[in-house]
């Protein structure tokens, strides 16, 4: 009788710690799925800077410091391997386009171009994407961080090397900021 309750609490511990280990699992490709949603939407911001910094040179061509700087940042954004250095680089980069929306504000003509304007309010759509993936995969995040981290799923985390998933979080409220398209 003993040899069956024994072989009753392994049977009860194993199926419990494959749904720990199945929600796990489960997790992890949602973070993953949270973080493709922001690469996608970084990505579609990447090839609208283009197109931006273009119009913007044709009306403020002397102002080649800030489009050299944009680029830069761009580019940097884009070759960011972690997730720690792509905040780092998005973050450095929505200065550099604050300070691109301010070029553009002193000329009016450029305010008025339609190209421009359409292309400002494209960006800000993407930023609101953006905002929407960054939440989702700072969700899905600590979901997976609270099963890693908290008892008894860390014994079957730890088993298997789940991880932590760092948080997407833009340390400056004013680069947390959609960028203000003004007219």
């Amino acid at each position: 009788m003993s040899a069956w309750i024994a072989i009753a609490v392994v049977a009860v511990v194993l199926v419990y710690a494959i749904k720990i280990y199945n929600q796990l699992v489960r997790n992890r490709n949602m973070t993953k799925e949270g973080w493709s949603g922001i690469d996608v939407q970084l990505r579609r911001r990447y090839d609208l800077i283009p197109n931006l910094l273009e119009t913007v040179k044709g009306y403020a061509s002397h102002e080649k410091g800030v489009f050299e700087e944009v680029t830069k940042l761009r580019a940097a954004g884009m070759n960011a391997g972690s997730i720690t250095d792509q905040v780092q680089a998005e973050k450095a980069l929505t200065g550099a386009l604050g300070r691109l929306f301010a070029v553009a504000e002193a000329y009016p003509d450029l305010k008025a171009d339609a190209n421009f304007r359409s292309l400002q309010e494209e960006l800000s759509e993407i930023e609101d994407h953006l905002q929407m993936a960054r939440r989702y995969y700072n969700g899905t995040a600590r979901e997976l961080n609270i099963l890693v981290e908290s008892f008894p799923s860390v014994l079957v985390a730890k088993s298997f090397g789940f991880k932590t998933e760092p948080y997407y979080e833009i340390g400056d409220p004013a680069a947390a900021a959609v960028p203000k398209v003004a007219f």
